[in-house]
């Protein structure tokens, strides 16, 4: 793939055509000040009605029915004071204005709702069809795998109708329980297919390469096939798309082996404490391997003994904003919840903290993995610095 720099320039196209947009529904009220301003000046020979009438009609196509109500209300409101202010009442000119004033309204309303109600329609059925194509490709982990117990989430964003590209996986093999969960940088079907590819990849290298950093490299190997299909991907993937990806496994010594490609750390609850595995050293996400950064030679071990909780997620759990623009503070709420439940129930009380936090409003998809350590088939092992 190649870089996402190269393609800067398109947030600031979306933030222009937010302004438009803004703009545009700015439109019936600036054109009822106009009238307002006209009708309190010399200039109010000019005949206006026609005007105010526009105005329920703009709104209806921009605003919807809650907006074209407003914008029919300020109409009304301006019209009655310029009307005093002239001393039009009782003149047959002011109340056709107020006539053809409430019959655009009550058309503008009527529209603007069926208009609304069918891109709702429309809307639901696009995300009940973009919701089943993403259970395809993800399902729900096993609740025992090997010495671990595990429980998975993914959520969707609260706005908007398309799939985001968050990926999750946890598979028992001969080499121990292996994970992965991941993030592909973009929206859509080509996200979507980009995840079905890693995870595709993943599902089998997991069960016959000997060497974790070999299943990490297998993915990156399959996505970099698939880009260079011609047509597989949009252009805005081709241009912005790659994947943060962290590969986890818990064999049946009491570690965990992690392998990080510029994806968040995972954290690692121990005796009440929340503390992120933070790779020694940072490697490039897949798809970005030319860009001169190392590539991790072998994964990197952490204590993961009995009573331990292990959890996997992606950034659309630690860049949830509040109203504030307060970020949700993970590790604090995972120790808040503790290790006292099911890898099942923990995420559920988390996703009930991250709905309180957001307001229902998630900007970001979610995906998580859960797992808890039961048994080990050695004994202990000394902690690393930095895990209590």
């Amino acid at each position: 793939m190649r870089s996402p720099l190269r393609s800067s320039p398109r947030p600031g196209a979306r933030g222009r055509g937010r302004v438009l947009f803004t703009l545009m529904q700015a439109v019936p009220f600036l054109i009822a000040l106009a009238v307002l301003v006209i009708e309190l000046t010399p200039a109010h020979f000019l005949y206006t009605g026609p005007l105010l009438t526009a105005v329920p009609a703009l709104a209806a196509v921009t605003l919807g029915p809650r907006g074209t109500a407003a914008a029919t209300a300020f109409a009304l409101a301006i019209g009655a004071t310029t009307a005093t202010y002239n001393h039009a009442w009782g003149t047959l000119q002011v109340y056709t204005n107020f006539l053809a004033l409430g019959l655009v309204a009550v058309a503008g309303f009527i529209t603007s709702s069926a208009v609304q109600a069918r891109r709702q329609r429309e809307l639901d059925q696009v995300r009940r069809i973009a919701v089943a194509a993403q259970e395809v490709v993800l399902r729900p982990v096993p609740a025992r795998l090997g010495p671990v117990s595990a429980g998975s989430l993914c959520l969707a964003a609260g706005t908007g109708a398309r799939v985001g590209g968050d990926l999750y996986e946890a598979v028992e093999t001969p080499y121990g329980v292996r994970m992965i969960v991941g993030d592909v940088r973009g929206k859509g079907l080509s996200a979507v297919r980009a995840v079905a590819v890693a995870l595709g990849a993943f599902r089998e290298a997991v069960h016959y390469e000997d060497e974790l950093v070999e299943v990490m490299n297998r993915c990156a190997a399959a996505l970099r096939r698939e880009v260079a299909v011609p047509g597989a991907f949009e252009e805005e993937v081709r241009l912005e798309g790659f994947i943060t990806a962290l590969v986890a496994q818990v064999p049946d010594e009491p570690v965990v082996q992690l392998i990080n490609r510029g994806h968040p750390p995972p954290l690692l609850l121990h005796r009440g404490r929340a503390t992120p595995l933070v790779p020694s050293e940072p490697s490039p996400p897949l798809g970005l391997e030319d860009f001169g950064m190392d590539l991790p030679a072998k994964p990197e071990s952490y204590p993961f003994v009995p009573g331990d909780r292990l959890l996997l997620y992606t950034d659309g759990v630690i860049e949830a904003r509040d109203r504030d623009g307060e970020f949700f503070a993970l590790p604090e709420a995972m120790e808040r919840i503790g290790a006292g439940t099911s890898p099942p129930a923990f995420l559920e009380q988390l996703h009930r903290a991250l709905v309180r936090h957001t307001g229902g409003d998630l900007a970001d998809d979610v995906a998580m993995i859960v797992t808890d350590r039961h048994a080990t088939g050695r004994g202990p092992v000394s902690r690393q610095a930095g895990v209590p």
